[in-house]
């Protein structure tokens, strides 16, 4: 049997990261060292995903599937700031190795990718912050770019394992991340089953399998997607300024509001490591509130204050521009 065209046998090895995050047939150091650029298969999951939102016409909407929405976008936030920024990018608190994976789990509901993919990028972020090499920085590629254009790019889909050295010694960890794709689709069928289940169980909340698919699933997962690469752009470009910082990074209050606190943005690219954003007790900062509640049970600790030395520094700084200026500031404990 003839061998297929290489062409088709490259179409096919594109598809397979799709399964397997892993799999390529290039180095990941040759993906990256290629230029930027939108990879049109990586595309397709997206316009998937919105195209999914459409399907409100066909199912219309319901109170519980309208609440189910809201209740899993925000229990999915957390995910994003709570563990994926807050754990697997600055270690900013502990817990033990199976909390890990329980999180990571967590985690994996977001359908932003894996844990270690997520942490790799975001500290490279913090490392090159609106600098030539920063992926999704609004002011070296762009406006467009910053919140998505950057994920459909060939050079941004592998893992660096050797970034995250401290999550890649655990194998399920990376299992997690290599097949990124199996949580989501349990996730989206969980919801299809829940809203089958209560069809015929519980006809009064006048819901349905593909009516909680499309709120649950597609129109929460496309707005959590969207919020979250807001503060890849948003907060690089609009937003106050208290510390002195090489980065134009800024405090949003919107962006707080809709994120459980990641619109402290500027505050945390000074000092990383606290496991609060909002420096100060007027700054609301539900992620962190949550995560408190979350160490009263024991289930985490160690959670890492906000310096006060940072207080008395925001005190005699200058007023600081929309300009880079000064310093880049320390990020210790980021894990690398």
């Amino acid at each position: 049997m003839a061998n297929p065209p290489t062409s088709q046998r490259h179409f096919r090895a594109s598809l397979i990261p799709w399964i397997d995050s892993d799999y390529s047939l290039a180095s990941p150091e040759v993906i990256r060292a290629q230029p930027d650029g939108v990879n049109l298969l990586r595309c397709i999951p997206f316009v998937i995903l919105h195209l999914g939102c459409l399907g409100v016409i066909w199912v219309g909407w319901s109170p519980f599937a309208v609440w189910t929405a809201v209740a899993v976008y925000f229990g999915r936030m957390f995910a994003v700031t709570g563990i994926f920024h807050r754990n697997f990018s600055h270690k900013t608190y502990s817990t033990s190795r199976f909390g890990l994976f329980l999180l990571a789990l967590w985690t994996g509901t977001t359908v932003q990718r894996g844990p270690l993919w997520w942490a790799y990028h975001h500290r490279h972020h913090h490392r090159h912050a609106d600098e030539p090499e920063d992926a999704h920085s609004p002011h070296v590629h762009g406006f467009w770019w910053s919140p998505i254009g950057w994920i459909t790019s060939k050079r941004n889909f592998p893992t660096d394992y050797t970034k995250v050295k401290d999550l890649a010694q655990y194998p399920e960890l990376v299992w997690l991340n290599r097949f990124a794709i199996v949580v989501p689709v349990l996730f989206a069928a969980g919801l299809f089953e829940l809203g089958r289940s209560l069809e015929a169980t519980a006809p009064a909340l006048q819901t349905s399998g593909v009516q909680l698919l499309v709120w649950g699933f597609f129109i929460s997962t496309t707005a959590l997607f969207h919020a979250t690469a807001s503060i890849n752009s948003l907060t690089h470009l609009w937003g106050s300024r208290r510390f002195v910082t090489a980065d134009d990074s800024r405090n949003n209050f919107f962006l707080v509001l809709i994120t459980l606190g990641e619109g402290w943005h500027h505050h945390h690219h000074r000092y990383q490591s606290a496991t609060r954003n909002g420096f100060y007790w007027r700054e609301i900062d539900p992620t962190y509130y949550g995560l408190k509640l979350r160490a009263f049970t024991g289930f985490i600790w160690g959670l890492k204050p906000v310096p006060r030395s940072l207080n008395a520094e925001a005190a005699r700084a200058p007023s600081p521009t929309g300009k880079l200026a000064g310093a880049r500031a320390s990020s210790p404990n980021t894990g690398s």
